[in-house]
C-alpha cells in the first residue's frame, strides 16, 4: 500500500511531465553557431504553434555531457504547456575530449582554455530572437553543474540579455567572486542537495578536488539575495517525495526580484528530478518576470 501511494504521489507532483509526455510534442532541429572563431553546436526544442514574441530559454549541460538533455532536464512538456522555445547549446570539447562551458576551472586555465561563452550565448540569442521572431526581453538561462556556473556567470555578464538565472548544482568560483562585479541585479535560482560530493555545498575553499577553489553555496546564494537588495526569507517545504527540499525564498528586492534557494536535504549532485519537478519549479520562478 505504501508503494502505491509513492507512486501516485509521485505521478501527481511530476506535473507537466505525466500529462504529456516526458519528451513533449514539439520538434528537435540541430544547428551550429560561430563565435570567434569557435563553432558551437546547439539543439532547438520548438513547440507546436510557437507564437510570436515567445520567451527564450537556454539550458546549459553539464562538464563532459555527452547526450542532448532534453529528456533528463524536462522542459519540453514545460515549453508545450507554457510557449517558449527551448535552446540546448552544446560547448565544445577540452583537452580531456569533454565538453564545457568556461567558467574557470583550474586546468582549463593552466591549458589555455578559458572562452568567451558568455559572449557566445549573448550572439546566440539575438540571432534566434531574429530568426524566429522571438521575445526581446523574456530571455531565461539555466543549467546543470557546469552549466549552473555558466548560468551564474551570465548573471554576473549579460543582465542585459537575460531576465533571470536558475543554476542547479552549480557553483561560483572563486576566480569568478574575486574578478567580477555584477553589473545589475538579476533574479536568481538555486537548487543544490547539502550532500553534493562534486558542487560542495560548503564550497572547495582549497581546491582539494582540482576544479579550482569555488565559494560555499549558501555564500553564492547570500551575494545575489544582496545585491538584489532583498529585505526578509519566506520557507516552505516541497511535498516529500524522496529527499525533503526546503524552498527560501528571499524577497522584497529592488524592481520586485527575488532570489529563490532550494534546499535539498540529503542531495547528492543531481538535477533534483527525483525530489521534485525541478522544471517546472524553475519555470515557476521565471514566470515571475515575463513582460
Amino acid at each position: 500500500m505504501k508503494k502505491i501511494f509513492t507512486l501516485l504521489l509521485l505521478l501527481c507532483t511530476l506535473g507537466y511531465a505525466a500529462a504529456e509526455g516526458i519528451n513533449g510534442t514539439g520538434t528537435l532541429s540541430e544547428h551550429t553557431f560561430r563565435h570567434k572563431g569557435v563553432e558551437y553546436q546547439y539543439t532547438l526544442y520548438t513547440p507546436n504553434n510557437l507564437k510570436a514574441d515567445a520567451p527564450l530559454l537556454m539550458v546549459f549541460h553539464g562538464y563532459g555531457s555527452r547526450d542532448i538533455p532534453s529528456i533528463k532536464y524536462g522542459f519540453q512538456p514545460v515549453a508545450d504547456s507554457e510557449g517558449f522555445m527551448i535552446c540546448y547549446p552544446r560547448g565544445p570539447q577540452d583537452h580531456k575530449g569533454k565538453r564545457y562551458w568556461s567558467v574557470g576551472y583550474q586546468f582549463h586555465i593552466d591549458n589555455g582554455l578559458m572562452r568567451d561563452d558568455v559572449g557566445f550565448a549573448v550572439r546566440l540569442v539575438k540571432h534566434l530572437q531574429k530568426e524566429y521572431s522571438l521575445s526581446k526581453e523574456n530571455v531565461f538561462a539555466t543549467g546543470h553543474s557546469n552549466g549552473g556556473a555558466m548560468s551564474y556567470m551570465i548573471a554576473y555578464k549579460a543582465p542585459k540579455t537575460f531576465a533571470a538565472v536558475a543554476s542547479v548544482s552549480g557553483h561560483i568560483m572563486e576566480c569568478m567572486y574575486r574578478t567580477l562585479k555584477p553589473k545589475e541585479p538579476i533574479p536568481l535560482m538555486e537548487v543544490h542537495g547539502t550532500e553534493d560530493n562534486l558542487s560542495r555545498w560548503n564550497g572547495d575553499p582549497y581546491n582539494n578536488d582540482g576544479w579550482g577553489a569555488d565559494i560555499a553555496t549558501p555564500r553564492a546564494v547570500g551575494l545575489w539575495a544582496a545585491e538584489n537588495r532583498c529585505t526578509h526569507e519566506e520557507t516552505e517545504t516541497l511535498p516529500i517525495i524522496r529527499n525533503k527540499v526546503i524552498a527560501h525564498r528571499y524577497i522584497g528586492g529592488k524592481n520586485g526580484n527575488q532570489v529563490w534557494f532550494y534546499e535539498v536535504v540529503g542531495g547528492k549532485h543531481s538535477w533534483a528530478e527525483k525530489d521534485m519537478n525541478t522544471a517546472a519549479e524553475i519555470w515557476k520562478f521565471f514566470s515571475l518576470y515575463l513582460k
